[in-house]
Order: C-alpha cells, then sequence, then structure tokens
C-alpha cells in the first residue's frame, strides 16, 4: 500500500448525497407572530357574539367591553385601581427577587447554605403560596402587609430554583481558572457566577412576573378596597360580566408585557449564546 493510496480519502466517507440539506431549526421568525393567537383568539369571541352563539350575560361582547373600559377610564376608577395594583405586584415582585436572588447564591456558593436552606424551600415550593393565604390572614391581618408578603412567597420560589440551577450547572473549569488566577470571593462572584447563573435568573425572572399577578388576582379580592381585583369583586356582586372581562383583560395584558420585557432583556443579556430560536 502506497503513501498516495493511505493520503487517498475514502468514497463513502463524506461523499454528498445529491439530496438538500433538511432544515431542523422552527423557521425563521414571523413577523408579529406573537399577536397571532390572541386576534385569532379575539376574532372568534367576537364571531361567537356577533353570531349570538356565546350569551352576552355570559361573555360581554368585545365591543361592549371596549365600551365599559373607556367608561372606567372616563371615571378614572380603572386608573386608580391599576396604579394601586401595580404598586402591590412591583412591591412584591422586588422583595421576592432580591429574597430569592440571594439565598440561592448562599445555597448554591455554600453545601453549608444548601444544607440549611434547600429543604425549607423545595418544601415551600410544594406548597403553593396561595393556600398560605388563610395562615397569613391570621398573622399579619387583611391589609396591605398580607398582601405584598403573599406575592412575596409567589415571586421568590421560581427565582431561587431557576437561579440556584444556573450556580450549579456553571461549568466547572471557570472555577479552576478562577482558582488559578487566585481570585478572591467578590471578583469571583462578579466575574464568574454572576455571568455563569444569568440565564437560569432570567428563566426564573419569567416564572416570578408571572408569579406575581396570579398571587394578586386572589389577594385583591380578600376584603381589598383597591385594585383590580377589588373592582372585578365588585362587578360580581352586581353582576357585571362586562367588568369582570375588563379586568381579566387587563390583567392578562399585564402579564403579557411583563414576560415580554424580560424576555427581550434575556435576549439581550445572552446575545451571545445560538439557540434554536435564533
Amino acid at each position: 500500500m502506497t503513501a498516495s493510496t493511505l493520503a487517498r480519502p475514502r468514497s463513502n466517507a463524506a461523499a454528498p448525497t445529491g439530496r438538500p440539506r433538511r432544515r431542523l431549526k422552527p423557521g425563521r421568525p414571523i413577523p408579529f407572530g406573537a399577536a397571532i393567537g390572541p386576534t385569532l383568539l379575539l376574532a372568534v369571541w367576537a364571531a361567537g357574539s356577533a353570531a349570538g352563539w356565546i350569551d352576552s350575560r355570559t361573555l360581554s361582547a368585545p365591543w361592549t367591553v371596549v365600551i365599559t373600559a373607556g367608561d372606567l377610564i372616563a371615571d378614572g376608577r380603572l386608573q386608580d385601581n391599576l396604579a394601586v395594583s401595580a404598586q402591590r405586584a412591583g412591591l412584591g415582585l422586588a422583595i421576592g427577587t432580591a429574597v430569592g436572588t440571594i439565598l440561592a447564591v448562599l445555597a448554591g456558593l455554600s453545601r453549608w447554605g444548601e444544607a440549611i436552606l434547600d429543604g425549607p424551600i423545595q418544601i415551600k415550593r410544594a406548597i403553593p403560596a396561595l393556600a398560605l393565604i388563610p395562615l397569613l390572614v391570621l398573622w399579619f391581618g387583611i391589609g396591605e402587609e398580607m398582601k405584598v408578603i403573599t406575592i412575596t412567597l409567589g415571586v421568590f420560589v421560581p427565582v431561587y430554583i431557576h437561579t440556584h440551577n444556573g450556580l450549579r450547572t456553571i461549568d466547572s473549569r471557570y472555577v479552576e481558572l478562577g482558582e488559578s488566577l487566585r481570585l478572591r470571593r467578590p471578583a469571583f462572584i462578579r466575574r464568574i457566577v454572576l455571568p455563569g447563573a444569568l440565564p437560569g435568573f432570567l428563566l426564573g425572572m419569567r416564572f416570578a412576573v408571572v408569579g406575581a399577578w396570579l398571587s394578586l388576582v386572589v389577594v385583591e379580592q380578600i376584603n381589598s378596597t383597591s385594585g383590580i381585583g377589588y373592582m372585578m369583586e365588585l362587578a360580581r356582586q352586581y353582576g357585571q360580566t362586562d367588568v369582570i372581562i375588563v379586568g381579566l383583560v387587563l390583567y392578562g395584558l399585564l402579564g403579557l408585557l411583563s414576560d415580554g420585557a424580560v424576555r427581550l432583556a434575556q435576549r439581550r443579556a445572552l446575545s451571545w449564546r445560538r439557540t434554536l430560536a435564533d
């Protein structure tokens, strides 16, 4: 066997098949693709209401909801209740995010921290935050403190879970590099830990913002005197279906916009990653 024979590539190793390469990715992004599903849902709702298939006493027509929303805005009721709800959700989200991040760092960087913190938090994870409302009412009453604490409990668990997972999945080679460079603990956290945990943290934030609004829906219907949930509960007592739908649509829009803001931050902060969605 000659050297030329050894250097000659085998004919069946990388021979082209003659078939075009099949694309396995989802394809190019659809312009305004996120609006297609809600638009179809709105079209079905409008068509059902116009054809009389949907009883207006059960579900008000879209145009009725729009008129009601305009009346609530003209009265100032919608803005006032929205401001109160946004303040509650924002405060609970801020506190829950801070608590979840700090606990995740403590448990992710220390075996003792994990031994002390992870078990109780996993127990809390198995108990819905809304199931604790009767106990929280007994402890803190029915004021703002109880509402903010309930939202905080619904927020900090997903932030902790995903941030902790992001910390524990950091490549050990980066840790060894930090040890080789003799990085101090603050520099190690700033240069290696925080960038490595950022994808998990942002994923946790997507669950957290939705959890904040879900918790808000419930707590505002417990002896509240303001907020979107209070407005909906008052409408239920008077049989005002259109006002209830306005509140539901507003909650949905707030959750959608909040999630969209986190996704935008995620896309910009992690622009260096190439994923299936790109």
